[in-house]
């Protein structure tokens, strides 16, 4: 999960990003603490040469550096943030090689669900991707907000029953690299974590026919099971059966899960009232 280490356009930039705003901060704290240290030893009981002035009171030129200084810094990390936020639209269309990929990713408790329309197969808690290639997420969830993150790819998005999120991305390295969840959903929440397998072109496309040719099937049916909350340890992949599933989902045709339920409750003697935990 190392943010430094990128693997795609979007986490690149976000890093320096992220290291440009860093360096913006230093400019104003490293000269802070080395004046501390300076004010301290110059002002020092056994300086002789140190001006007491008791009556003191104000000094413009202090004045313009106390204000100037973090007026620019703000200015300056304004500037940053704007330009990448506009820069890294998680919606932007990323540039790549090949055909896009389109993905469909519905977050349950607590497991990931992968569908790829375009070549009729799903998975679980497993995500491979093909080097190059514009990679365009429809995002949703199927039970309370969630968030999908890949650190190494980039852009962090929530996913929220009821609608639909988008997000571009890119993976230029061949490797495996985790994906997490990145806001707590309950129990599971620890657990809820996925491998991003990114392969060759040819390795996908064989990947998506040995995929198609899975013994399980999703549906409506296999769907409202999977949705149960659940810990999932070992990856399942599947034949879509019906490629408006997502849809059914996103509009909330096919009902949302109920969430995380409270599982401890202790009386309140002095009460009677349950204390929920």
């Amino acid at each position: 999960m190392n943010i430094l280490d990128p693997q795609g356009p979007i986490a690149a930039a976000e890093k320096t990003i992220l290291i440009d705003s860093i360096a913006i901060m230093l400019a104003i704290v490293i000269p802070t603490i080395i004046a501390i240290f300076a004010f301290a030893f110059w002002f020092r009981q056994s300086n002789t040469k140190a001006e007491y002035r008791p009556n003191w009171a104000y000094s413009g030129r202090v004045e313009m550096v106390v204000w100037s200084i973090p007026a620019l810094t703000v200015i300056l990390l304004g500037g940053v943030a704007w330009i990448g936020s506009h820069d890294l639209d998680p919606a932007k269309p990323v540039q790549g090689t090949g055909i896009p990929i389109r993905i469909q990713v519905v977050s349950l408790d607590w497991k990931w669900l992968f569908i790829y329309p375009d070549q009729r197969i799903a998975t679980v808690n497993t995500l491979t991707v093909p080097a190059g290639a514009p990679l365009r997420f429809e995002l949703t969830s199927g039970s309370v907000m969630n968030a999908f993150f890949i650190p190494q790819l980039g852009s962090l998005i929530y996913t929220m029953n009821g609608m639909v999120t988008h997000l571009e991305l890119r993976a230029d390295e061949e490797g495996t690299y985790q994906g997490i969840s990145g806001h707590f959903s309950g129990d599971g929440f620890p657990e809820m974590m996925f491998d991003t397998h990114v392969v060759s072109q040819v390795a996908f496309s064989d990947w998506v026919a040995a995929t198609a040719k899975s013994d399980k099937v999703l549906n409506t049916d296999t769907y409202n099971k999977l949705a149960e909350q659940s810990i999932e340890k070992t990856p399942i992949t599947y034949r879509l059966d019906d490629p408006e599933l997502f849809g059914k989902i996103s509009s909330q045709q096919i009902p949302p899960a109920p969430g995380p339920k409270l599982t401890t409750s202790e009386a309140r003697p002095e009460t009677g009232v349950n204390n929920v935990r």
